[in-house]
């Protein structure tokens, strides 16, 4: 399989600093319960953390809707968190949003939760494949619609380690 590099290592890294500055000047003097959806954002939860100035407390939910390259349309929740959340400041780290409909449950699955607060950051966003309207705080990078592996995402299970976001061709 061919892998054609979309987004460099350098610009990933360059845009992650910028969102753990504007997230740090968000967040500023409290302590941020990230949720780092697993396991495609673990890699961009880790350095998003590492760049943030702020107290942050790791938390991995795992919920899946995927079986190859396609949505199968049903929301599967594999992993809770396994702390309280209620009267936190809440950061879910996505690694992808596209359709919508898993972060949608994702959000009310948590608010239902009572947190203080309820922020979203996603690394890429598909906007233009959005069926659910959901908010997002946080956005790295918007695309159009490509399958694309690296930093995290996969294709089957593969391709999570490359250091940059390939297109698959």
């Amino acid at each position: 399989m061919k892998i054609k590099e979309y987004i460099s290592a350098d610009t990933i890294k360059k845009r992650v600093e910028a969102l753990a500055k504007l997230i740090s000047k968000d967040y500023k003097g409290k302590e941020i319960y990230l949720i780092c959806v697993l396991k495609g954002a673990s890699v961009f939860a880790v350095e998003l953390a590492l760049n943030i100035e702020e107290n942050v407390i790791f938390e991995f939910i795992e919920i899946s809707s995927y079986s190859s390259t396609e949505s199968t349309g049903i929301i599967n929740l594999n992993k809770d968190i396994s702390s309280s959340i209620e009267g936190k400041d809440v950061l879910i780290v996505e690694d992808i949003i596209d359709s919508g409909r898993t972060l949608s449950y994702l959000k009310d699955y948590l608010l239902s939760r009572k947190p203080n607060s309820l922020k979203i950051c996603t690394l890429i966003s598909k906007s233009a494949r959005r069926v659910t309207d959901v908010s997002v705080d946080y956005v790295g990078f918007e695309i159009e619609d490509k399958f694309i592996v690296g930093y995290g995402l996969d294709y089957n299970e593969d391709y999570r380690n490359l250091s940059y976001i390939g297109v698959i061709e």
